[in-house]
């Protein structure tokens, strides 16, 4: 039995059915590296640099012969639920010899696997008295408007602060179905991405929503700034996207790679600024970072988005070239992306309802400067 003990506590691995044969010293390590201006963010996986990253190698044995990779981890490492393991492979957290691999690999005997274990993570979802904007409530769910800056759920390097924080010291009674860390939690917005987010109080509401989402019947609306000429009023925009492969925090465009996943995003122009643009957005798929990568693929990045545009702040005198009163101030210093419409079908009454999330101040700002 292997213990370790991180930032978390003490925890274990055990060997199953399966040779444990080393953990590469190497990968395991409490020196901090300096991050990349890409690295320094991520909407909902943000890493923190001095937790140390864990690896596990196994050779398949016979009796794992034909199983899935995601079946064969969850069983060999204690501690992680079969989603959380298949999380992990999802983010390219898995190679057979040498290959990355979705979570439904087959495996052969004598292949070789290293694994990027998930840190583990509490328990419990700790109450925060946290404000929330409440667009709406019933006794079935309840709308948020998420404000730009708080991560949805507790994950590495955003333990505390967390929108489920302030839902558990808010609401008596919350969904379970995603897990303790996780509770009412249907879907998510980015961390700097503000706006309408739908939480569902009990679990046949939670996995009615689910199925929503699923069958892309979920009606989302988001409104955009960017910084790049865009000719066409409004188009469509069908491109692959999959992880980076170089940064993992980071999607990309990845058209035919075994990993990425198909994605179609709908622009409409609302007003040009020179070369800024106000955009509204309807994402047909909900892929990661789906809009924001989408709109740089075709040259208009959302402005302030470190990731994906490269800048992560903006000033009154960029957008107001000329301006005499504190040309310098800073203006929005986060991606100026809000979901701003969401429309569901009640799963308890049956009815259509739409939600709507006003624009937050530092976005408003921006557009009184561009006007």
């Amino acid at each position: 039995m292997l213990f370790l003990f991180g930032r978390r506590g003490l925890f274990s691995f055990r060997q199953a059915d399966a040779w444990f044969t080393s953990i590469n010293r190497n990968s395991i390590s409490d020196e901090p590296s300096e991050p990349s201006a890409a690295d320094r963010e991520s909407a909902d996986e943000q890493v923190e640099r001095d937790i140390p990253t864990v690896y596990r190698d196994f050779v398949v044995p016979d009796s794992a012969r034909g199983q899935r990779i995601d079946l064969f981890l969850t069983s060999a490492c204690d501690g992680f639920s079969r989603t959380q393991i298949r999380h992990a492979v999802q983010a390219d957290g898995a190679h057979v010899d040498g290959k990355i691999i979705r979570p439904s690999f087959k495996l052969k005997a004598g292949q070789s696997i290293r694994f990027r274990m998930p840190e583990p993570v509490s328990d419990d979802t700790i109450p925060e008295n946290i404000p929330l904007d409440v667009l709406y409530e019933d006794d079935g769910l309840v709308v948020v408007n998420k404000p730009p800056g708080m991560v949805v759920h507790p994950a590495r390097g955003n333990w505390q602060g967390t929108l489920t924080s302030a839902l558990a010291f808010r609401f008596q009674s919350l969904s379970d179905v995603g897990g303790p860390t996780r509770p009412g939690i249907v879907h998510r917005l980015d961390r700097d991405t503000s706006g309408a987010i739908v939480v569902a109080k009990t679990n046949a509401v939670h996995l009615s929503l689910c199925e929503q989402f699923a069958a892309r019947t979920v009606a989302k609306e988001y409104f955009a700034i960017t910084n790049g000429p865009i000719d066409r009023d409004r188009d469509v925009v069908e491109a692959s996207i999959g992880r980076h492969p170089y940064q993992r925090d980071k999607q990309a465009i990845r058209e035919g790679h075994a990993t990425s996943k198909a994605a179609s995003t709908f622009y409409e122009v609302i007003s040009r600024h020179g070369r800024y643009t106000q955009v509204r957005v309807r994402p047909k798929t909900g892929r990661t970072h789906q809009i924001r990568v989408h709109l740089s693929h075709i040259g208009a990045p959302i402005i302030c988005d470190r990731m994906y545009a490269g800048h992560a702040q903006i000033t009154a005198e960029q957008l107001q070239p000329g301006i005499k009163d504190n040309p310098g101030a800073v203006v929005l210093s986060r991606q100026a992306l809000h979901a701003r419409v969401l429309t569901i079908r009640h799963p308890q009454s049956g009815k259509d309802m739409t939600f709507e999330a006003p624009l937050p101040a530092d976005i408003q700002r921006v557009i009184d400067l561009l006007n």
